[in-house]
């Protein structure tokens, strides 16, 4: 049933994007004076988990290297390099001036050898650049000329807190991509373009993709999660198509699936609140702070605290419950635990 699992992966990105044209568009004025070897303003993309904005960012960098190829493009996923090493460093691997890099290295002599590159325009993406802990390695990239950011996060306000004044002042004049939910009818069309690539034809139904669209509620990374479950099944089972049976079975299947790996893609330090508020079932602010610091050898600012919190919430793995000063944590309710992918 399967004959292209690859455009069923979450990263995977189409020759052709669905539903999200005006963005694809601003994005693409933005770095426009790339093409005439200028500068662009930073461009931030924001926006709900799900709605495209990697895929986005990634798809108009492409089109763009087509037209200028001098260009050289860096994507860094800051949920696992979160420091300003980690960032530089990354950078420089994706440009190939990573040799001879160790743990040991400087970052200033990173920086440096960066800067030493400034022949040859470079795009980085910083997605997730929330979960950036040193946030030196944005104004690092600002003050580079030949270096351009698009970076990528859950909401603008929050971001924005998480900077000190410096980058805060420097990035604020960038241009904003804004990503709202898909609704039923776009992720179903999404969803169709993803089956006629990856799928035998008359493997799904259209109206079983209304159902996957419905159940992902506009989050198309949980679409494509239910839409590849099912066939993974249906092709165990020697099914020639998806059933309806097997879609309800692979609905729960995708949701576990992606939550076991966002829980597993947590930083070391968001893991141990995560770990205090499941034992406790459920915790205010200030006991929760206290056990993780009882947990941990060099413990986070109560600022930094808030700000994996969030970004814990904005993933459905934890739940805010009531007002600033009556809040308490919890676990958001999971499927069941057997994710059927195994």
């Amino acid at each position: 049933m399967i004959v292209d699992g690859r455009v069923l992966r979450e990263d995977f990105v189409p020759s052709e994007v669905v539903h999200r044209h005006d963005e694809v568009t601003l994005l693409s004025e933005t770095l426009e004076p790339l093409v005439y070897g200028g500068r662009p303003d930073p461009a931030f993309l924001f926006g709900p988990t799900g709605v495209g904005k990697t895929c986005i960012a990634r798809y108009t960098l492409a089109q763009l290297c087509e037209q200028e190829p001098t260009v050289r493009v860096a994507y860094v996923n800051c949920w696992q390099e979160y420091t300003r090493f980690r960032v530089l460093y990354s950078v420089l691997e994706a440009v190939d001036r990573a040799v001879d890099v160790h743990r040991s290295t400087p970052k200033d002599e990173l920086f440096d050898r960066l800067s030493r590159m400034d022949d040859q325009p470079i795009v980085v993406i910083l997605d997730e650049v929330d979960q950036l802990e040193e946030t030196a390695a944005l104004y690092d990239l600002h003050r580079l000329p030949h270096v351009s950011p698009v970076l990528i996060a859950n909401r603008e306000v929050e971001l924005f807190a998480s900077f000190d004044d410096r980058v805060r002042s420097r990035l604020h004049a960038g241009t904003r991509v804004r990503f709202d939910r898909y609704g039923t009818d776009e992720l179903t069309a999404i969803l169709a373009e993803r089956a006629s690539k990856a799928l035998e034809p008359e493997s799904v139904g259209n109206s079983q993709l209304r159902t996957i669209a419905d159940a992902a509620s506009g989050d198309a990374r949980v679409g494509i999660g239910i839409l590849r479950s099912a066939a993974r099944r249906a092709d165990r089972e020697g099914a020639e198509s998806i059933t309806a049976e097997t879609l309800e079975a692979a609905i729960p299947d995708a949701r576990t699936a992606i939550r076991r790996k966002t829980i597993d893609g947590l930083i070391e330090h968001q893991r141990v609140l995560y770990d205090v508020i499941d034992e406790a079932g459920e915790i205010e602010p200030g006991d929760l702070y206290a056990e993780y610091e009882r947990r941990v050898e060099e413990p986070k600012t109560h600022r930094t605290l808030r700000n994996y919190l969030t970004k814990m919430v904005h993933y459905d793995l934890i739940e805010a419950v009531g007002e600033r000063r009556g809040r308490t944590y919890r676990l958001v309710d999971g499927p069941g635990e057997d994710d059927g992918e195994q």
